[in-house]
């Protein structure tokens, strides 16, 4: 209990801490994202800062498995991938990859973490665990390219990404609380003391950027963790997909109206609901503290009831995620940059 108190406590405190080295370091470097008509702030600001927080996760995970609070193949997994794509998104941070290169790093972080998990579990559709062998796996390779770079996506407004992981983390705690799996406990309030340290220098008002290489690390060790809840218990991979809702449907609902239009959908825009309602409301605050009540108030639930086999899975996620289609579509989701939402405030 004191060991798991004081990694928890130090995490927030170091990564606080290595965030503001960081901001200097952008500063000296000239590491800044200017606004353009695609960026959702105004201000020049420096970016990166996010690798504190993937440097005192990783260090965590070595600590864990060091004593023997985390088995050493899905400390592997989790810091391997998380390595993998974190120095991905640190070399396009300071100077730009292919998208060649990035996706076929994605992949292979996202393959060499299912490797050391072993793959995608048996995942509970309705009542009865399914197992999709070796197609599953190639969808859960997908799923977790996918997770990582909408997290980027969603990244654009102050505090939406940290607010992200430690509501969703909380969220992560209370399902597994529900199941009855205490493995990943540590882990996930690590995550959220982290993500507590980074907003103090990223909400309300940003005095620097996450980053490439933090956005995708997070969204791919997310998901890893989604998979690894569903090897524990079944019910619990699709428990986790409800709790990343908010981002999954916005960023997904977002990218298919975009190809439905024919727009070149790989290009950068400011498209998102969340940044959709960002304008509309004039501030960013707003927004990014509902993605963090929606998590809480309302997926979390939805979430538990998939944990404790209350709902069928399937039922549950149609439940929790409607809402959130509807909330995207309102917010004109995909649409051109110069669509408003349907009705004003």
């Amino acid at each position: 209990m004191l060991t798991a108190s004081l990694l928890t406590a130090g995490a927030l405190i170091a990564t606080a801490l290595l965030t503001g080295a960081f901001r200097r370091y952008a500063l000296s470097r000239s590491l800044i994202d200017v606004p353009n008509a695609r960026s959702s702030h105004q201000v020049p600001t420096p970016r990166g800062g996010g690798l504190a927080l993937v440097i005192v996760v990783l260090g965590v995970l070595g600590v864990m498995v060091w004593e023997g609070g985390m088995r050493p193949g899905v400390g592997l997994a989790l810091g391997g991938a998380g390595l993998i794509v974190a120095i991905v998104g640190f070399l396009d941070d300071h100077a730009h990859v292919a998208a060649r290169w990035r996706l076929l790093g994605h992949f292979l972080a996202a393959g060499w973490g299912l490797y050391w998990l072993g793959g995608l579990p048996a995942i509970v559709l309705w009542q009865m665990p399914v197992d999709l062998g070796l197609a599953g796996h190639l969808l859960a390779a997908v799923f977790l390219v996918w997770l990582l770079n909408l997290y980027n996506f969603m990244d654009g407004i102050n505090g939406i990404a940290g607010i992200e992981l430690i509501t969703v983390s909380l969220g992560g705690l209370v399902v597994g609380a529900v199941a009855g799996v205490q493995h990943t406990y540590l882990l996930l309030a690590v995550l959220i003391a982290s993500g507590l340290g980074f907003l103090v220098w990223n909400f309300p008002q940003a005095r620097i950027f996450m980053g490439d290489a933090c956005s995708g690390f997070l969204g791919l060790v997310l998901g890893l963790v989604a998979v690894w809840q569903g090897l524990l218990q079944a019910e619990l991979f699709i428990a986790w997909v409800i709790l990343l809702g908010a981002f999954l449907v916005d960023a997904t609902l977002t990218l298919l109206r975009r190809i439905l239009r024919g727009d070149p959908f790989y290009e950068a825009h400011r498209s998102h609901a969340y940044q959709f309602a960002s304008r509309h409301y004039g501030s960013h605050t707003p927004v990014s503290l509902a993605v963090g009540v929606i998590n809480l108030a309302w997926l979390t639930p939805v979430a538990a009831l998939a944990a404790a086999s209350a709902l069928p899975a399937l039922a549950a996620l149609a439940i929790g995620w409607a809402p959130l289609v509807l909330l995207a579509l309102y917010f004109k989701a995909g649409q051109p940059e110069t669509a408003t939402p349907s009705h004003s405030p």
